[in-house]
């Protein structure tokens, strides 16, 4: 009899109420599928266009990257706009603008402010069918591609994963990389994608979804006049080669410049309609979803062979993979595949219990919740139930095929595809081995309530957020911390202590923890930053005294065993080397360390190799009780809950806290920094160059925080004029624009591109270029109104959540500011003005006191 349990037609009427809300789809006479939904839970809308082509659909031009060449190509400018134009448009009315390519489908999307959502109809609709393609920037953007296919060589998990593909698929056009081949991609003329434009983006080939605070009637007939207008062509088909069946293992072993085992085992699975899909996904989730998972369990913490280690099933189209991916050292792979495959065999005779399948779909149903939490999410979502799937019911018939599932049929399902003929084993391993082994009118954000603080007598805050939009409870504690309270040559502390927090306590082992949170399909994980660190926990309101179980276990009675400490160490440390793969990566930590120098902020969270590696359980234990003390904790609660009921449990654990204080670190930076002052190079095997310019920054909260806000949007983002210059004009990066680092006493402001050895100083040159216009005030009025318009939207889009939100007031109480000051950040980047800017340019973009950094081959 299938399993009709109690506890799992409980969880799926969680999902009854989304499966209730009404969607309305329509197809207009020329063919356009039309996807609207209307929620009032906050003031914004996502406007997402879905072409139904990708990389798979170029027919003789496979391998060449045509769909991710016009996503590129498509914000060039059309008949009535100019290309930057596009970006600027939606910049300026608080939106975000952006597209992706896969191998099925192209998306181009834009999030904002709702009361806008008829512009962003309107944009996308010309620059979707409108596009004129200019043969200029066809030529630009071809080396801006051809940048960011060496950028995705020199990323190692992109090479892992390219490899995977092109091994396990010998006839099906997933074996080519959607980016497609350098050589390939160069030979492709503009006459060829002018071509591929017009007999793959017809109204008949798209799919309009918008979900937001919305009027359906009238936006309805917004899309009717942008779209409507286009008459249907004729789309001939394509032929997808099938996949022949794999009759024997494959393999595919690297030995490269990495510092760590990357491996993925794959074994082939049919598509998403396949009545066995649903089984797979519940497998993968048994096998590798969490730390209380089969292989977590048993490959990582008891057999210590793995640093990390998921599963997954993938299975977008007529086919696809189901894939467990691990890291580790390389002199543990093999033992570790072993480990893998004798577990799937003890699976495959044994069985599973119905409790872990109880654990599983909890997981599953979260994860649909979760997906929804946006108005980007929502409509993604009923993207792909459309065009991947082709039924915007499949969430419901998903989750039913789900709830009928039998421990049998997960056995049986492993039984018939994860065997032995049919594995794929690719790995990246360092060569070391192979040597040794052969909107300027954005609206308040409605709909979201204050949180209210209390103070209790031992100093310790809690702050209450009750929403009921989602049935979903999130809970935060934060401490300050970070690198300014490690010692040094201990650094790494604060993350490493965060990460054992989660672990084992004195009532469960870290394994027990893991399968209490997640067997209802709950989240438990640490966070750890420049200035702060705590735990978090995620889980529906019927589990939320679990949550606060496990959290107050976890800061009241931690238990730092020495095999956790050892592994979660070495998992640290893994992460660390596995940094230093990536290029970019690497080039910003270069430059934090020769800009900072000794000051604490010279490394991030995760500290260093030889601090981490050095770093005892008694070391970590007295960190935790210097800074968990009552003034320096504060728990966050948002989500669905009641006051009422609630607070007196969590007043009552957070009474427990010992009464204390910190004092933090006071550092004599002021006109010290950077700690290295002039130009520097860098050399490292790789097939890009990276430029980094570093200047002294806003701290946390410094009194110009706001306009740094202004400034850092200014020079990044698609339509800001560095980027508009040294990518769109002249072609010269893939990627350029401004972060910072900030401190509670410090700040840096950096630069940063990745671009073509040998055109560094080019780009460099630019970037000077730019910071002197902002200097001089030649900043226009409608920049930086666009440029405010957008971080307020931002600001809103990321109060969507309830982990962001209480994220953001539980740092503003440890950081002294009214814990609901996001009510006050529009106003105060409404008052940032162009002499501002000046100002902020001249204090800190100071050329005798910068850091310039190049990374080149």
């Amino acid at each position: 009899m299938p399993n009709q349990s109690s506890s799992s037609t409980t969880d799926l009427k969680l999902l009854q109420a989304f499966w209730q809300e009404p969607v309305e789809r329509s197809v207009l006479p020329n063919g356009l599928t039309v996807i609207l939904k209307c929620d009032r839970s906050a003031a914004l809308a996502s406007v997402q266009v879905w072409v139904k082509t990708g990389s798979v659909h170029e027919s003789a031009h496979l391998g060449a990257g045509l769909s991710h060449y016009l996503e590129h190509m498509l914000f060039k400018g059309t008949g009535r706009r100019a290309g930057r134009e596009i970006s600027a448009t939606v910049q300026a009315h608080g939106g975000y603008i952006n597209a992706y390519t896969t191998f099925d489908r192209t998306v181009y999307y834009i999030d904002l402010p709702s009361e806008h959502t008829g512009l962003a109809i309107d944009v996308l609709a010309d620059a979707v069918l409108n596009s004129t393609l200019p043969a200029d920037e066809v030529a630009l953007e071809r080396e801006v591609i051809l940048r960011e296919i060496a950028m995705t060589r020199d990323d190692p998990d992109n090479r892992l994963w390219e490899a995977l593909f092109s091994t396990a698929f010998r006839e099906h056009p997933y074996r080519q990389p959607i980016i497609g081949h350098a050589d390939v991609f160069s030979a492709v003329t503009r006459d060829d994608l002018l071509a591929y434009y017009r007999s793959r983006y017809a109204p008949n080939n798209l799919v309009v979804v918008v979900v937001g605070d919305i009027d359906v009637a009238a936006t309805r007939t917004v899309i009717e006049a942008h779209f409507g207008q286009v008459p249907r062509v004729r789309l001939a088909p394509v032929l997808v080669p099938a996949e022949p069946p794999q009759l024997a293992p494959r393999s595919e072993h690297r030995f490269e410049d990495v510092e760590i085992t990357r491996s993925v085992l794959a074994w082939p699975i049919p598509g998403l309609s396949h009545a066995d899909a649903p089984v797979l996904d519940l497998l993968a989730t048994l096998l590798g979803h969490g730390d209380s998972s089969v292989l977590w369990q048993e490959v990582r913490e008891r057999s210590r062979l793995v640093h990390t280690i998921d599963a997954s099933s993938w299975n977008p189209g007529t086919n696809g993979l189901f894939c467990i991916t691990f890291t580790g050292e390389p002199e543990k792979r093999l033992a570790a595949t072993a480990r893998i495959q004798q577990i799937l065999a003890r699976c495959a005779s044994a069985g599973f219990k119905s409790g872990d399948l109880k654990k599983a779909l909890r997981q599953l149903v979260v994860g649909e919740i979760n997906s929804r939490k946006t108005m980007s999410g929502q409509a993604a979502r009923l993207g792909v139930a459309e065009v991947v799937v082709g039924d915007l019911d499949h969430s419901r018939t998903y989750f039913e095929q789900l709830r009928a599932v039998t421990p049998a049929a997960v056995r049986a399902v492993l039984r018939r595809y994860l065997v032995a003929e049919r594995l794929t084993a690719v790995s990246l391993n360092p060569a070391a081995v192979a040597a040794e082994n052969p909107a300027s009118c954005v609206r308040p954000v409605s709909g979201i309530p204050d949180f209210s603080e209390t103070r209790l007598a031992n100093g310790t805050r809690l702050l209450l957020q009750p929403e009921h939009r989602l049935p979903n409870v999130h809970l935060r504690l934060l401490m300050t911390g970070g690198p300014l309270f490690e010692e040094p040559g201990r650094r790494g502390a604060t993350a490493l202590l965060a990460t054992m927090l989660t672990k084992d306590t004195r009532r469960r082992s870290a394994a027990a923890v893991a399968r209490f949170i997640e067997e209802v399909g709950g989240a438990f994980y640490p966070f750890s930053g420049n200035n702060s660190l705590g735990l978090a926990a995620e889980v529906l309101p019927i589990d939320v005294d679990r949550a606060l179980g496990v959290l107050a276990d976890a800061v009241l009675c931690p238990n730092f065993k020495p095999e956790t400490l050892a592994t979660e160490r070495e998992a640290q440390l893994a992460s660390l080397r596995q940094d230093d793969d990536d290029v970019v990566t690497l080039a910003r930590k270069h430059l934090r360390q020769r800009f900072f120098g000794l000051h604490p902020l010279g490394l991030d969270a995760q500290g260093d190799i030889a601090g981490v590696s050095a770093l005892t359980a008694g070391e970590l234990l007295a960190l935790h009780r210097r800074l968990c003390v009552g003034s320096n904790v504060v728990l966050a609660v948002a989500g669905d809950f009641e006051p009422r009921e609630l607070a007196p449990r969590l007043k009552a654990f957070l009474n427990r806290i010992p009464r204390g204080g910190i004092v933090s670190p006071r550092l004599a930076v002021a006109g010290q920094l950077p700690a290295e002052r002039g130009d520097f190079i860098e050399q490292q095997p790789r097939e890009q160059a990276v430029v980094l310019q570093a200047f002294t920054g806003p701290r946390v909260h410094g009194e110009d925080f706001y306009v740094g806000e202004v400034a850092d949007e200014l020079f990044s983002g698609m339509a800001s004029r560095l980027f508009e210059r040294v990518r769109e004009e002249k072609g010269l990066a893939y990627f350029v624009r401004s972060s910072r680092v900030m401190g509670l006493d410090a700040g840096m402001f950096y630069f940063m591109a990745g671009t073509q050895p040998g055109k560094e100083a080019e780009v460099l040159g630019e970037i000077e270029a730019e910071i002197a216009r902002v200097r001089s005030g030649a900043v226009e009025p409608a920049e930086l109104s666009r440029c405010q318009a957008r971080l307020k939207a931002a600001r809103r889009q990321s109060l969507q959540t309830n982990s962001s939100r209480a994220m953001q007031a539980g740092l503003n109480a440890l950081q002294g500011q009214p814990i609901n000051d996001w009510k006050n950040y529009d106003a105060r980047i409404d008052a940032v003005t162009i002499g501002d800017l000046v100002v902020f340019a001249e204090h800190h973009f100071d050329r005798e006191r910068r850091t310039q950094l190049v990374v080149r081959p």
